[in-house]
């Protein structure tokens, strides 16, 4: 038993003897906290241990109110209010606990863990920019060595080649310093270099196995870089040791949603909102997923739940207009114009706004103006991205040079014969997902979602880092032996099995982009189908402009660039008809439409798969859809896309110049 304060010596000996009780026997430090609040009742310190010794004591109710008593007493005291921070994240209480660790570091900027936290529930909150920015915060008030002080800042105020040079030269001289090489993980994250990231933390956490925030950091490079298997395992490991930690349990949500485990993604992001319940781009996330998973009023309810929390956040606009079916009411229509009146609105919100009230003017047959947002919104958004045609261009040429029936004659036979894939390829919009719909619809095909896979194999064979380097790919495929070129197939294969849930032999790899790759794919796995959606050029590249999309596919925000792009598309797949005649099977989305079970039963046989009519009915389907298209595919075949782009044929005239003679030449490629 613990005596009193006089039996140890002096107050200060005393809550010296509690701080070191703590971490190791909780009960002896309540039992001592007690015996200095008798001495000299209100001790704001005693009380701080009393209540984080009931905390451990599992009692966390009772110190959370004792916490905040005391914090309300001593505003100004920065520990409390951390400790406050820290109970209620443990009761589930994530908006208050947010409340009470900003209060914390507005006193006291350098309290490294109340940063951590905060990081953690910004990115529960699905506040990645928010989270980034606290992160970086925790590593500069982490860090006690003066050397790494400056990086540190640096890091922390975004002059990130800065902080790599200093980084670099710090650790020529001391290699195995693990915190400066977690410093410089971030940088290569930052920067995009997330294989060189994840190389900085394997190491760290080579040297240093117990270093829980950089395993946290390397789970999160694993899920950028479409790793998902092994993130998932990393994420559930860090889990088991704190299974209520905010920021793993929505990183798990995430990765769940990208391998189509809807269902516990949904459970985990439902759970969150009960901690986070004004958090609105918690509200979105949940949206998404309800979406995805085809609970429509649910997504809904989720989206409008994020418009009341946060109107200005044009992207939850954005989210409705985007379910394609949804029909936005005059009053939506006059608050979007009112926020993009607005002269402090983010361009990300201003974008987004644009584009979602272009779709409700569209719906109510103002394509005047309707035209004019959607205009604007791509401005916008083609003004903030890097893309340059005539690098689509120039590496479609060398494709074509590349792939010559010569090269491709001396391959027959090899790869790896699996025939398991079904690519779709093509431009987004022109019909994939309905094709993805039939042909999952089948007993003996698994629908999947637009895997990465292919690019990320294109790219390491390419052996750049950045753009501005140059690429090896697709001239190394000529050094590679058999062995190696099956050794790709086996490694796509294996990349992809986590998508596979049913066991059907065939499975759709629906990546439109991968239209490029068509002779990648050829030769490192022979027998598996390619189809080529396709769709008439002004109605898909038209289809597209009208589209945000959340990341890539930066070709779609110029009518000059879409020409350029799916001409340069329609070039490569005709010449990939002349040198693997028949290999490719094509798919109009007119002929589709206008005759369906002809295009069924053409499609079915490419595959090498028996009719079955259930792929008539895909529209009974209720698989998870993980594209814009959602929606229009669980109804019978959407027939109203066709012709809508002629509503807005005046202001097409630049879409149609850069398409020059495909446009003519449609449904057939033109003469080259």
């Amino acid at each position: 038993m613990a005596g009193a304060p006089e039996a140890v010596g002096t107050v200060e000996i005393a809550l010296e003897h509690t701080a070191k009780l703590l971490a190791t026997e909780p009960a002896l430090a309540l039992e001592q906290a007690d015996e200095i609040l008798k001495v000299i009742p209100g001790h704001p310190l005693a009380a701080l241990y009393a209540a984080m010794a009931r905390r451990q004591l599992g009692e966390i109710e009772r110190a959370a109110e004792a916490m905040q008593a005391l914090a309300a007493a001593q505003p100004g005291w920065a520990p409390v209010h951390y400790e406050l921070g820290v109970t209620l994240g443990l009761l589930q209480r994530g908006d208050e606990a947010i409340g009470a660790l900003r209060r914390a570091v507005r006193l006291k900027d350098d309290i490294a863990d109340a940063w951590r936290l905060l990081g953690d529930h910004y990115t529960a909150m699905g506040d990645r920019e928010a989270a980034d920015g606290a992160y970086a915060r925790h590593i500069k008030a982490a860090t006690r060595d003066p050397r790494l002080l400056a990086p540190a800042a640096a890091l922390c105020e975004d002059r990130v080649p800065e902080a790599e040079a200093m980084l670099r030269r710090h650790l020529q001289q001391f290699p195995t310093d693990v915190a400066a090489i977690r410093m410089l993980a971030e940088v290569a994250a930052r920067l995009g270099r997330y294989d060189d990231a994840e190389t900085l933390l394997v190491r760290c956490l080579e040297l240093a196995p117990g270093f829980t925030a950089a395993r946290q950091n390397y789970a999160l490079v694993l899920h950028r870089q479409q790793k998902t298997e092994e993130a998932l395992r990393v994420v559930d490991e860090l889990l088991a040791a704190d299974p209520r930690n905010p920021n793993l349990r929505s990183s798990k949500a995430a990765m769940l949603s990208r391998v189509g485990e809807f269902e516990g993604a949904i459970e985990l992001y439902g759970a969150l909102l009960e901690e986070y319940p004004a958090q609105s781009k918690a509200w979105m996330s949940y949206g998404h997923a309800l979406k995805t998973a085809g609970r429509q009023p649910e997504s809904i309810a989720a989206y409008r739940r994020t418009i009341e929390l946060a109107p200005t956040l044009g992207e939850a606009y954005w989210s409705l207009a985007n379910l394609k079916t949804y029909r936005f009411s005059e009053a939506d229509v006059a608050e979007m114009r009112r926020q993009l009146a607005r002269t402090d609105l983010r361009e990300e919100d201003r974008y987004h706004f644009d584009f979602a009230l272009g779709k409700a003017l569209e719906d109510a047959g103002v394509h005047e103006e309707s035209f004019g947002h959607y205009a604007r919104g791509n401005q916008l958004r083609r003004a903030g991205i890097r893309y340059r045609a005539e690098e689509t261009e120039a590496d479609v040429r060398r494709v074509r040079e590349f792939f010559t029936p010569e090269f491709l004659g001396a391959r027959v036979g090899c790869g790896l014969p699996a025939p398991d894939p079904i690519f779709i390829v093509g431009l987004p919009r022109a019909g994939s997902t309905l094709l993805e719909q039939i042909l999952s619809s089948h007993s003996q095909v698994e629908g999947t979602m637009e895997l990465p896979d292919v690019l990320d194999i294109a790219r390491s064979l390419s052996g750049r880092r950045s753009r501005s380097e140059p690429s090896r790919y697709p001239e190394i495929l000529a050094t590679m032996s058999d062995e190696a070129l099956r050794g790709l197939g086996e490694r796509y294969l294996e990349r992809t099995r986590i998508q596979r849930k049913t066991g059907t032999p065939f499975f759709i790899d629906k990546m439109p982009n991968n239209w490029v790759h068509v002779g990648l794919i050829h030769v490192m796995l022979p027998n598996a189908r390619i189809v080529d959606a396709r769709r008439h050029p002004l109605s898909c590249c038209f289809s597209n402009f009208k589209q945000h999309f959340a990341r890539g596919q930066h070709f779609t925000y110029s009518l000059e660039d879409l020409g350029r792009y799916y001409r340069a598309y329609v070039e490569l797949m005709a010449h990939f008809d002349r040198v693997l005649p028949g290999r490719v099977h094509r798919v109009i989305y007119e002929r589709m439409v206008e005759d369906t079970e002809t295009e069924v039963r053409r499609l079915l046989d490419y595959c090498g798969l028996e009719f079955e009519p259930a792929c008539l009915r895909f529209y009974e389907n209720d698989r998870a859809v993980r594209t814009a298209s959602s929606e229009q595919v669980r109804s019978p075949i959407y027939r109203d896309a066709v012709d809508q782009w002629r509503h807005y044929g005046t202001w097409l005239r630049p879409l149609e110049e850069a398409l020059g003679p495909v446009l003519e030449a449609y449904p057939a490629a033109p003469k080259i």
